[in-house]
């Protein structure tokens, strides 16, 4: 059997605040807001890349350990977000509310935590 076209084109993160964590990817990676639900509870933005970033509601969202714990909530997935001058991006993403983490286990990435939690990689 051939396989069917299939594009992996979208990224849903569960949150407890989807219009402000949209806003803050938005500005963090100058992407407009293309939805969003009145009520508030899911929003999107879309990448330059074509990457769609969904923030969908989660009544029970509990912030991940990063680095992992045993018995902890463990994040699932994590967005890595290249740049072209580590310190720079991360003095904007700080300036946005993100903030890095204090375990860095490479030079080259710095992984930091956006305003409800979820870490993301800044690498060269």
């Amino acid at each position: 059997m051939r396989p069917p076209r299939l594009v992996a084109a979208s990224v849903t993160i569960g949150t407890s605040k989807p219009r402000e964590l949209a806003a803050f990817y938005a500005r963090l990676l100058n992407a407009p807001l293309t939805a969003e639900e009145p009520d508030g509870g899911w929003a999107q933005i879309r990448c330059e890349s074509g990457l769609t970033l969904n923030f969908e509601f989660e009544r029970h969202h509990v912030r991940p350990d990063w680095p992992t714990v045993s018995g902890g909530q463990n994040p699932t997935q994590h967005l890595d977000i290249l740049v072209d001058d580590l310190d720079s991006a991360v003095a904007w993403a700080a300036e946005g509310g993100a903030v890095p983490a204090d375990f860095q286990p490479q030079d080259d990435v710095r992984v930091m935590f956006d305003p409800d939690g979820h870490p993301f990689c800044l690498f060269r």
